[in-house]
């Protein structure tokens, strides 16, 4: 006999149940419809959230089979809801915008089976769901490049998650939109705050980490393979 909280793989003509948890309503309204077009009959999805609490409880209500998770979240990221509501409950695949390496790998030590962009696309995405419903890890190829590199010790990761922990979250995503080029009102635009804000966390950001211009901080932030 399974119940609801099985893997797909062992409940054979079963849909694989979902959880949503991304803090924008807007990317949330299109997974769900290209996840509806791409996997009609193979993905059921059974809740959204838009932060840590109410992610907590639609697992814990739901029992999804795998929960597409965002790594940056109102109330602790990703990462919190996870240490809540461990792998027992349901296998998470990260689905996020960053591609830093340390996004990657803290949220794989947090007990992710795979991280994928939101890049991806509708077909890709069911296939990534199916995968990690039966068991499997998951990444995009360039991602599992800093998971292998972790691991094989290339990549200082204590180093880095020493510097980050300086940095609020918001700090960490204005920080790379910078580092990668982005001007005031793109990294604006991108976060939905104004331009006064991102000068103010820049500011902040540099003080924290003892740099001086932008161009020392993208050196900083590509030493560390943070874009």
């Amino acid at each position: 006999m399974t119940t609801d909280a099985t893997p797909a793989s062992a409940t054979a003509a079963r849909p694989v149940r979902v959880v949503i948890v991304d803090d924008h309503a807007m990317f949330r309204a299109g997974v769900r419809a290209e996840l509806a077009a791409a996997g009609a009959g193979t993905v059921d999805i059974v809740a959204e959230a838009a932060d840590v609490d109410s992610a907590v409880a639609a697992i814990r209500e739901q029992r999804p089979h795998v929960v597409l998770l965002d790594v940056h979240l109102p109330g602790g990221g990703g990462a919190e809801v996870m240490r809540r509501m461990p792998a027992a409950e349901a296998r998470y695949l990260a689905l996020s915008v960053s591609d830093a390496a340390e996004d990657v790998i803290g949220t794989i030590r947090g007990g992710a089976r795979g991280y994928v962009t939101k890049n991806i696309t509708g077909p890709e995405l069911v296939d990534a769901i199916a995968r990690v419903a039966d068991g499997d890890a998951v990444f995009s190829p360039r991602l599992a490049g800093f998971v292998l590199d972790a691991f094989a010790g290339s990549i200082d990761v204590a180093a880095v998650d020493e510097d980050l922990d300086r940095l609020t979250e918001r700090e960490r995503e204005v920080m790379r939109l910078i580092a990668r080029g982005y001007a005031y009102k793109e990294v604006a635009k991108e976060l939905f705050i104004s331009v006064k804000t991102v000068e103010t966390h820049m500011s902040s950001t540099l003080r924290k980490l003892q740099l001086s211009s932008r161009h020392e901080l993208t050196r900083w932030a590509n030493d560390r393979r943070l874009l």
